[in-house]
């Protein structure tokens, strides 16, 4: 007994070892089990959540579309105003291509003074602008002819398809123009495949197959030498998923891979994928898919590239910053041409035709087209315009098409004589070079459309927009306002003596405005017209406050000031602070004949399917009636011809009859110019941006800034019709009616009531040898009996 004992016992803790190592085994068993059907419910789970994701950003709404800012299209007729080069850099900014025959659309030809040119296809919002082969003859400045390059027939007006000039991006800054896959040459579709994922057509979404290949290749190279991806999967990875490299992602990757297969055709996988791929990068802008890839590096939509394009922007997926052909054209010509060599070896090309594609050039533009910032000053003006009518989640992810008032022709013009002019500026004088700054708005006369914006001497430069947000004094530019306020009381007319002597004025507080004029003297008894014309401060201020000070601030609301205008006697000489727009808006009143119409940046809205969301029409207001306003556009050309705006007015010559007003502030810190011509408005500015003094009067800056945006333009002449109650009379120097050669004597027009009763003892009364016109001596007999 006493020996069996232990051995009992032995056996016993055998036996419980086994007991609990089967006990341990079975639990342990159990919890993998367990485990396993966590694993499984969670991995079902993530499944069905994937599942949801893909359908709903698939099937619903699968970019952020940023809203696409056009240009006005340059429009061709016959007896239009354009020199051929004008014509030559537009088609050049368009992508168009020189050859010696176009054959292809998008293709121009030069000979002469001649212009053959195949149009792209283009839908406004007013219609479809069909493709067209075009001959553009030229006779010096001006088109001649505009035909029919096939049939050799007349044609009216053609539209050149508008500039893409910028962009409203989404938050995260991304940009792409989408094609469909039908639109999507087979080429680039080939090479694609070719280098990227030759078995797309086969696998399932993720390749087995290729994912050991790639692994094997990667071992021995040491180092990451090629990807196991599909196209698929890397579809699945820029749309769905972040950068993250781990292998949770790559794994998530690989199910969404699967399910993106089992809801969707290879087809529209592909579509997604050729608008989704990332192909580079323009500063903070990303550019995605190949519709966008082949504006960026080629300035040409996709239908317009061979071969060697195609591959290019193929070979560019592996990695878009490491291939750019701008930076690393030697490295980019390598992978190209390793994608050539590809597409001959699988058959999409023949050796002779990649023979071909090997040596022509890379054919990238210098520089990328604008993306959102070609015209950064009018850009801000546009969203600011569109921010008053949409949402800002409509701006960037609906694709609005936006079509704007911005002539290319135009803003080029103002952009290099703002800063070529500043330029010269500072060297004459000797200054700093970089100390003066300027803004320039041009617009049309009648309409409000905006053509231009600059704001600032680096136009390129999206940083303070002068044009829009340098609120400065206006100083003399305020003075049609206040001469007009008078004109349409019909107690002034443009002969009435004013009083250019000192004058005091009391504030309610003691205190005494005393204003002075420019070159410091008093001129006595001066006709309105000149002392508006040689900016005379004394005679205004003593105008502005017989007229009235709050019929002047009611004057200046009605010509398009919004803001406040405080009633104080120096404002009658310009002390209010306006942007070069606002002063713009002024202005265009002015020139529009009295008629104010909200200034414009844009035309049409459309939405992705080309339907119309916005319209912008004219909304015109009868500011002021039509005689004062005659008035003050015959005083302002006054200005131009023999006043300080002489300078300019002869610049363009004495059949362009402009109207213009200089404006100076105190210690010559302001530079301001504003003037028209019969279809254009310009106002400048120029001063220095720490507000102490430029040195320089309207005349000596400004308005040398507008004299060379003008004669850029060459504008049409200005000839604002004669309206009812308006009667022309010879007056001497002193207002009185005179004979046409009596010393001093000027022909100015009156509005009824107003025409002078005085006679000069040159001539004018009865007996006297005025050569008036039968209706002249109507007008005199009535004012003779009144």
């Amino acid at each position: 007994m006493s020996r069996r004992t232990p051995a009992k016992k032995k056996g016993r803790r055998k036996s419980r070892r086994r007991s609990n190592r089967s006990g341990f085994g079975h639990r342990l068993a159990g919890l993998l089990l367990k485990l396993s059907l966590v694993g499984l419910v969670a991995l079902g789970g993530l499944v069905v959540y994937d599942d949801a994701v893909i359908r709903a950003q698939f099937e619903g709404k699968r970019w952020s579309l940023p809203a696409q800012v056009y240009a006005r299209p340059m429009e061709l007729y016959a007896g239009r105003y354009l020199r051929p080069e004008e014509l030559g850099r537009e088609l050049e900014a368009l992508g168009y291509r020189k050859r010696a025959r176009p054959e292809g659309v998008g293709e121009y030809s030069v000979a002469a003074d001649r212009y053959e040119v195949l149009t792209r296809g283009f839908t406004f919002w007013d219609g479809r602008e069909p493709s067209r082969r075009i001959r553009v003859g030229f006779d010096g400045g001006t088109v001649s002819s505009l035909r029919d390059a096939g049939t050799g027939g007349g044609l009216g007006v053609v539209r050149l398809e508008p500039q893409r000039i910028g962009g409203i991006y989404p938050a995260h800054a991304e940009d792409r123009v989408l094609v469909r896959l039908d639109e999507v040459p087979p080429e680039l579709v080939q090479a694609l495949i070719a280098v990227e994922d030759r078995a797309f057509y086969d696998h399932f979404g993720i390749s087995p197959r290729g994912i050991a290949r790639a692994l094997w290749a990667n071992i021995r190279a040491g180092g990451v030498v090629q990807g196991g991806s599909t196209l698929t999967q890397q579809l699945v990875k820029n749309f769905f998923l972040t950068s993250e490299r781990s292998l949770w992602r790559k794994g998530q990757e690989a199910i969404m891979a699967l399910l993106l297969e089992w809801h969707y055709t290879k087809e529209e996988i592909l579509e997604a994928y050729l608008n989704e791929v990332y192909l580079g990068q323009d500063g903070t802008r990303s550019i995605h898919g190949f519709g966008l890839a082949s504006q960026f590096y080629f300035a040409r939509p996709l239908e317009e590239l061979g071969s060697a394009e195609y591959a290019l922007l193929a070979g560019l997926v592996r990695g878009p910053s490491y291939y750019n052909p701008r930076k690393h054209p030697e490295r980019a010509r390598l992978r190209r041409d390793s994608v050539i060599d590809q597409l001959v070896a699988e058959g999409g090309l023949s050796a002779e035709a990649g023979a071909q594609a090997k040596k022509r050039p890379l054919g990238v533009t210098p520089r990328p087209p604008g993306g959102s910032s070609t015209y950064p000053a009018f850009i801000d003006l546009v969203q600011r315009q569109l921010r008053r009518d949409y949402r800002d989640e409509d701006l960037t992810t609906e694709g609005l098409r936006i079509f704007t008032t911005l002539d290319p022709r135009a803003q080029h013009a103002a952009e290099q004589a703002l800063a070529e002019r500043l330029k010269g500026i500072e060297r004459q004088r000797g200054m700093e070079s970089g100390v003066l700054q300027g803004s320039l708005v041009v617009s049309t006369t009648e309409g409000g459309e905006v053509l231009a914006v600059v704001g600032g001497r680096e136009a390129r430069f999206a940083g303070f927009n002068r044009a829009l947000d340098a609120v400065r004094p206006i100083g003399s530019l305020v003075k049609p306002a206040v001469y007009l306020a008078a004109l349409a009381g019909n107690r002034y007319s443009l002969a009435t003596p004013i009083d250019d002597q000192p004058l005091e004025v009391k504030s309610s507080g003691g205190q005494v405005w005393r204003p002075q004029n420019y070159d410091k003297q008093s001129h006595g008894q001066v006709p309105l017209y000149q002392a508006l014309a040689h900016s005379y401060n004394l005679a205004t201020a003593r105008l502005g406050m017989q007229v009235g000070l709050p019929q002047v601030v009611e004057m200046l609301h009605r010509l398009g000031v919004d803001r406040n205008i405080p009633a104080y006697p120096s404002v009658l000489l310009g002390a209010l602070e306006l942007s070069p727009l606002e002063v713009t808006q002024v202005y265009e009143t002015l020139a529009a004949g009295g008629f104010r119409t909200p200034l414009r940046a844009i035309r049409e809205v459309l939405d992705a399917d080309g339907q119309p969301l916005g319209r912008y029409p004219l909304a015109v207001e009868q500011a002021v009636q039509p005689a004062p306003a005659f008035l003050i556009t015959a005083a302002m050309q006054e200005v131009m011809r023999s006043g300080t705006g002489r300078g300019a007015g002869a610049r363009l010559g004495a059949s362009i009859a402009p109207a213009g007003k200089t404006g100076t502030t105190d210690e010559l810190r302001d530079s301001w110019f504003a003037g028209f011509t019969g279809d254009y408005l310009a106002v400048a500015w120029v001063g220095r941006d720490d507000n102490t003094s430029a040195g320089l009067t309207g005349a000596t800056g400004a308005m040398q800034v507008w004299g060379d945006v003008m004669e850029s333009l060459h504008p049409q002449p200005l000839r604002p019709v004669v309206p009812a109650g308006i009667s022309y009379r010879w007056v001497d120097e002193q207002g009185r009616l005179s004979g046409s050669d009596c010393p001093g004597a000027v022909e100015l027009p009156f509005a009824e009531g107003t025409v002078p009763v005085e006679y000069s003892p040159c001539g004018g009364g009865p007996g006297g040898d005025l050569r008036e016109s039968v209706d002249g001596m109507v007008d005199w007999f009535r004012e003779l009996f009144r």
